[in-house]
């Protein structure tokens, strides 16, 4: 038995969701919900043998009963609207986009806090890349101050993600925060044009006491790396983690921390690693939430 999933939003992270679902053991895609019937996405699903519609959430909410996780792969906008709806049906939702009506999750950091909850929002890609660094740093030492730059190919910047450049600097920013553990936060993103396409970067700075170990820092950095490593492939660090003392706000130690996130190639391409850590990261939520989503199935229970 494996859980009967739905994806809305035909478009770069559904299509890429699909593949990734269709080759988990836990998972399987039953449907995906677009609104173009030109789509290529719905074209693509259609071709491994996933049902697709162009009609939008109103086909997949009328047999709700059919499906136990919904992957929300819209807009923000769309997900405020569509979150109430999922709820009302009895679907959990998985949100990949920034609209942040569910608590965060980050599946190295706090899956376990908030696995009951209905509606799970991933953040954002670079959310999904950072947060888990900023929460490593603030195991071992406070966190004042905490901002990342996400520097991600300008070909990788789909229509969604381009319309929540600001819903992406403020949900980042807050994950930084009520996930990461910083006092405070700040998240920026670069759309690099260059040709070939660059792989997405990221880079994390975060403000420590002065008195701060650097080994047990660098040692819960690379603990915590490795962690996401086990869901995205592509994930690693660029540099050793640098910590140096009095180059912070007030004099406290900087902590630098640089990663490069390569995709796996599934349906994106490999410089799309900001695309592919989100999706990734979802699919293992997924998969981490299974056996009790299978449980409530089998005990006759609303899922979300």
């Amino acid at each position: 038995m494996s859980v009967r999933c739905a994806v809305v939003g035909s478009g770069n992270i559904g299509s890429d969701l699909i593949v990734k679902i269709g080759r988990s053991d836990l998972l399987e895609p039953v449907l995906l919900v677009g609104i173009d019937p030109a789509s290529d996405g719905l074209r693509r699903a259609r071709e491994v043998g996933v049902e697709a519609t162009s009609k939008g959430v109103d086909a997949l909410l009328e047999r709700a009963d059919d499906f136990d996780l919904v992957f929300e792969a819209t807009s923000a906008a769309a997900h405020a609207a569509n979150a109430p709806r999922y709820q009302e049906a009895g679907l959990m939702a998985l949100d990949l986009t920034p609209a942040a009506v569910g608590p965060y999750v980050v599946p190295a950091v706090n899956l376990d806090e908030v696995r009951a909850e209905p509606n799970l929002n991933l953040v954002t890609c670079g959310g999904q890349a950072t947060v888990p660094v900023v929460a490593a740093i603030s195991a071992v030492a406070p966190v004042s101050y905490a901002e990342i730059v996400a520097t991600i190919s300008s070909r990788a910047a789909g229509p969604g993600t381009r319309a929540n450049i600001d819903e992406f600097t403020e949900t980042t920013a807050d994950a930084l925060r009520k996930v990461g553990g910083a006092a405070r936060g700040k998240a920026i993103i670069i759309l690099n044009p260059a040709k070939p396409p660059v792989i997405m970067r990221n880079t994390v700075f975060a403000a420590v006491p002065d008195d701060t170990d650097p080994d047990a820092v660098r040692a819960s950095v690379e603990t915590m790396v490795a962690a996401v490593r086990g869901y995205v492939p592509g994930y690693r660090l660029a540099a050793p983690v640098l910590v140096e003392p009095g180059l912070g706000p007030d004099g406290s130690t900087k902590v630098s921390v640089f990663l490069r996130v390569t995709g796996a190639g599934d349906y994106l391409p490999e410089y799309a690693g900001n695309l592919d850590i989100i999706t990734a990261a979802a699919v293992a939520t997924a998969e981490r939430l299974a056996p009790a989503i299978l449980e409530r199935r089998a005990s006759g229970q609303p899922v979300g």
